[in-house]
């Protein structure tokens, strides 16, 4: 395991700084680097409220303390799980039957892999979508994917539901829209290149649940290893340490450490985003499983929070490209994706016959392919 940390990313020079200044242009370079070396960064920005994502995970924590039964009547499996509960053990880890997910795993150094997931069932994990996107002004082809909100039905969740999930969805919305900006800037693009791209994307507050008192045994896959389909992804800070990535350069796994204290939000390169750049920048793969850092958490907050349930939230942000956009490989940034596969061929560090085609589709049909995959969508 490394002791890499990531590199952080400070939103705050992008937002004051002078378009023409070297601390600026700079800023935008490393946060474009950060996500083509390592697929993921730590965001530093001012204006996210610690108090906010701490409310959120309370909220969360409570709704998912709720009998399963009342949790069931928030599911719409007919709509692909893409909007409402997703209940645990239901979704399933892509890389568990998918090859080329495999051949990654197996080039690893051992020391260095995930845990074992080809026998990996679903995972045990609960999972709630609220949608945070911008009605278009045309009709999509894709409405299952921009279906309506569902509002939980128990009472005492309801009337705190809608103003928790907004405010604290459009603080990660908002950072991550940003960072979009800064990224594209870096890689010598319009400012608003992937901003727009996105404007009517099927965006989604996505917090992931997982019962402590059920699967809090070390070692235990919370999450299995996976890379996800959207763009980017953006994360508050957890209760309790489990997240694992892989740096694309090192192969080398990376528990996620946030600074002990401060407002950062931790971000993800997604599917969309690596082909879009034709692979210069690759979707990120990661797990969150049960470690010794997770177990001292587990003990702590049962001491400090006696009264609370023990249960994991991931404060998730999935930005989406808008489903109608035309998927195809920006033409700049695919030629520099094949001279730095180029140049990793030549150090030994890639099999010759990897090399990913980045066929032009929808977005919306990207989606729906990933989702038929992780057994979300029939």
């Amino acid at each position: 395991m490394s002791d890499v940390t990531l590199p952080v990313v400070d939103l705050d020079v992008f937002l004051s700084a002078s378009p023409d200044s070297h601390e600026f242009t700079n800023e935008c370079k490393k946060a474009a680097d950060a996500l083509i070396t390592y697929g993921a960064l730590l965001l530093h920005d001012s204006r996210v409220s610690e108090e906010d994502n701490n409310t959120f995970l309370d909220l969360i924590e409570d709704y998912f303390a709720q009998p399963e039964e009342l949790l069931k009547q928030d599911e719409r499996p007919e709509l692909g799980y893409q909007v409402g509960v997703t209940l645990e053990n239901t979704e399933k880890p892509k890389c568990a039957v998918d090859e080329p997910c495999l051949k990654v795993i197996a080039r690893l150094d051992p020391a260095e892999r995930p845990l074992d997931i080809t026998a990996h069932s679903p995972d045990p994990k609960c999972r709630f979508f609220w949608k945070m996107s911008e009605k278009p002004p045309y009709e999509t082809k894709y409405p299952a994917l921009n279906a309506p909100n569902v509002v939980p039905k128990a009472e005492a969740i309801r009337e705190r539901w809608t103003p928790i999930m907004e405010k604290w969805g459009s603080s990660m919305k908002t950072a991550v829209e940003n960072l979009a900006e800064m990224a594209a800037i870096g890689l010598g693009l319009p400012r608003e290149t992937f901003k727009e791209a996105g404007r009517y994307g099927p965006h989604l507050l996505a917090p992931t649940a997982s019962d402590l008192v059920k699967y809090g045994k070390k070692d235990t896959i919370l999450a299995g290893f996976h890379t996800d389909l959207n763009f980017l992804t953006i994360h508050g800070r957890s209760r309790y340490p489990g997240l694992n990535i892989w740096a694309r350069n090192t192969g080398k796994r990376i528990p996620v450490k946030f600074p002990p204290a401060g407002r950062y939000l931790l971000v993800q390169a997604g599917k969309q985003l690596e082909h879009l750049s034709g692979g210069l920048i690759k979707a990120g793969y990661h797990e969150v499983v049960v470690n010794e850092a997770t177990l001292q958490a587990i003990e702590r907050r049962k001491t400090e929070n006696p009264d609370r349930p023990l249960i994991r939230i991931s404060s998730t942000f999935f930005w989406h490209l808008s489903s109608d956009y035309d998927l195809v490989p920006i033409p700049t940034l695919q030629e520099r994706a094949r001279a730095l596969r180029a140049d990793t061929i030549n150090l030994g560090k890639v099999d010759l016959d990897e090399e990913t085609a980045y066929e032009p589709m929808k977005v919306g049909q990207q989606v729906q392919n990933e989702l038929r995959h992780i057994a979300l969508m029939a």
